[in-house]
């Protein structure tokens, strides 16, 4: 007997166990979505294998016409799901049943609570439709064949969900799966063929193939068609329910949740294509995994053919969720065709403004829903003011940041909003990124600004600064850094200030010289300052060069980073800058230097590079005090 026969006794992942526990637990009011789940997955396996059959129409062998069946058995108090559909191998029943595989699975377990209510939300993101058997099953059962595999290759895998599961190889002659579930006591409203019919029509009714049922009735016999067997997306939207929108939607994206927004259009003419398309309510587990190829699923003459995103939608449409079916595309269309389509190209381009539409709509008309939206995936559709030069504006738009407006972590501030309130005169959009946003809020680059009451952008995620870097006006408005270069305040420049800081300049000349030669290349130059009003120094990079906060990045990404240095603005109003310029002793001298460098640092949220000598200056210098 070789090691792919016999019969093995294998554990669970750990991750699994927790996950059948929760399963069990956490569910317990809303059991009926097992149906809902296992038909889906079946209705997965049908789809591909028609996908398959494209290149290969002996995997039908002679059983074309693909069904899903559900029945039940009173006596023995079991329900079955099974399909003709692609089937497994015993090393893709390993893989799919015995581990999770997915990625996020750890971030998803560090959020459970202990919750149920929450947690069942949480199981809802992450996406697990099979082990919803065990809410209803003590022992599940499940027996597979992959298409193409001889008879001798079937799989028979059993588990009561609590700690393994056995699996062995079985003569299986009929293509597909067939998933037993053995009830618990006390399930026995799922052994009636009137409920498990109230079920499918209510959650199932769109799947795209006949799910069979035996017939009921005095006269009635063999099996009848519960659902209507036909795509959804084909349909007339003024028949189809909201309802029906949203189990469709939570049968393509495998959510737990309704969606936030859809859109469902048909496009006749030069080129014939419908599109389905969700916007979801929370992201999903694998947002940033970049290899993730779940998303929109492509259709041809409503036969499906993939699920890719990169090449249906921009990469910072990811989190969309739904359908495209095309009557231009070839029934055996490849990733390799796609990538050089017209059709793809132009079906892509106009799904992206539809989208685009929806979101702005959205955010006009229904604020609460545009700032979930934005909790979200807010970080995402910023990716698209760098990637997608075409919408660029559009996008600008549908933008939110923080801002000294309402000094509130949230994002709610469009730019449009920031143009609004622009002060008469004002002829720029002003902004700051750092590092966080205590950062950004508490910046000394801000003072002048907030002192002349002009508002300031606080942006403090990494994909700003490069949003910054390809976003260089909204409206005719230039957006300009409050940290970088000479701080140009236009009509809001007081000439007696400006003359203030020409006199200090003049006074602290010898000052600003025995600071520069103390901190030697540290900096490109020391200045006095024009935008400080409180704070003794900032940080400030010149107007073409790399932020500060990017800098930071792009090294911690381990790229290298052009050479470039800060200059050190000093505050000359400052007492410890009064008092620096009497300090007569050099030693002094330059441990007061580098702290004030040090402490412009840390004020915009940065490491420092050595911080046992900034202790130790900052130590012996505190010593003084008390002398």
């Amino acid at each position: 007997m070789t090691p792919d026969t016999h019969k093995e006794t294998l554990g669970f992942q750990t991750e699994v166990r927790q996950l059948l526990k929760l399963m069990i637990h956490s569910l317990y009011s809303n059991k009926e979505i097992f149906l809902r789940e296992l038909i889906s997955n079946a209705s997965d396996a049908l789809d591909k294998l028609r996908f398959e059959a494209l290149t290969d129409d002996a995997l039908y062998q002679g059983d074309s016409e693909l069904k899903i069946r559900v029945s039940y058995n009173k006596d023995a108090r079991t329900v079955t799901i099974s399909d003709n559909g692609i089937g497994m191998s015993r090393e893709e029943v390993v893989a799919h049943i015995g581990t999770i595989a997915k990625s996020g699975t750890r971030e998803f377990f560090d959020k459970l609570s202990g919750d149920a209510a929450r947690d069942a939300h949480l199981i809802g993101q992450f996406g697990v439709g099979f082990y919803s058997a065990f809410i209803v099953a003590d022992r599940v059962t499940l027996t597979t064949r992959r298409a193409g595999l001889g008879a001798e290759h079937g799989v028979r895998w059993e588990s009561s969900g609590e700690g393994d599961y056995s699996i062995e190889t079985i003569e299986q002659p009929a293509r597909g799966t067939e998933v037993t579930l053995h009830l618990r006591e006390g399930e026995d409203e799922f052994l009636d063929g009137f409920r498990l019919r109230a079920i499918i029509r209510k959650y199932s009714d769109h799947i795209n193939a006949p799910i069979l049922l035996p017939a009921e009735g005095k006269d009635k016999t063999g099996e009848e068609t519960v659902n209507r067997a036909s795509a959804l997306w084909a349909r007339p939207k003024n028949e189809i329910s909201a309802e029906e929108y949203n189990e469709f939607y939570k049968h393509v994206a495998h959510d737990f949740e309704n969606p936030l927004a859809h859109l469902h259009s048909r496009v006749e003419g030069k080129l014939e294509y419908t599109l389905l398309l969700y916007i979801p309510a929370h992201a999903p587990f694998d947002l940033w995994e970049r290899d993730s190829a779940h998303g929109v699923k492509l259709y041809v003459r409503r036969v499906f053919i993939m699920e890719d995103n990169k090449h249906l939608l921009p990469r910072y449409l990811r989190f969309v969720r739904g359908v495209m079916d095309s009557n231009d595309l070839p029934l055996n269309v490849s990733r390799e065709i796609l990538q050089g389509s017209k059709i793809i190209d132009s079906i892509r381009a106009a799904a992206t403004k539809r989208i685009l539409g929806q979101l702005e709509d959205m955010a006009a008309n229904e604020a609460e829903k545009y700032a979930t939206f934005w909790k979200e995936f807010g970080r995402v559709l910023k990716e698209g003011v760098v990637e997608d030069h075409a919408n660029r504006e559009q996008i600008a738009k549908l933008l939110r940041f923080a801002s000294t407006h309402h000094d509130a972590e949230q994002q709610t501030v469009s730019l449009a909003d920031y143009v609004a309130r622009m002060k008469h005169g004002q002829d720029k959009i002003y902004y700051i990124t750092a590092e966080n946003f205590n950062a950004a809020k508490y910046s000394p680059h801000l003072e002048l600004l907030r002192k002349k009451g002009l508002e300031v952008l606080l942006m403090y995620e990494p994909v700003d600064e490069w949003v910054v870097g390809h976003l260089h006006e909204f409206e005719g408005k230039p957006l300009q850094s409050a940290a970088k270069g000479e701080l140009d305040l236009g009509k809001f420049s007081d000439k007696e200030d400006e003359e203030v800081r020409k006199k200090a300049e003049s006074e602290l000349k010898g000052l600003v010289e025995r600071i520069r030669s103390a901190l030697g290349d540290k900096v490109a130059e020391v200045r006095v300052s024009q935008r400080l009003t409180a704070s003794p120094a900032c940080l400030v990079s010149g107007a073409h060069d790399l932020g500060v906060h990017l800098e930071r990045l792009l090294k911690a990404s381990g790229q290298t980073v052009p050479g470039g240095k800060p200059a050190l603005e000093i505050n000359p109003d400052h007492p410890l800058i009064k008092k620096l310029d009497q300090e007569a002793e050099d030693a002094r001298f330059e441990d007061w230097a580098h702290i004030l460098y040090d402490q412009a640092l840390l004020s915009e949220g940065a490491h420092l590079p050595d911080p046992a000598a900034f202790v130790r200056r900052l130590n012996n210098r505190l010593l003084e005090i008390g002398q």
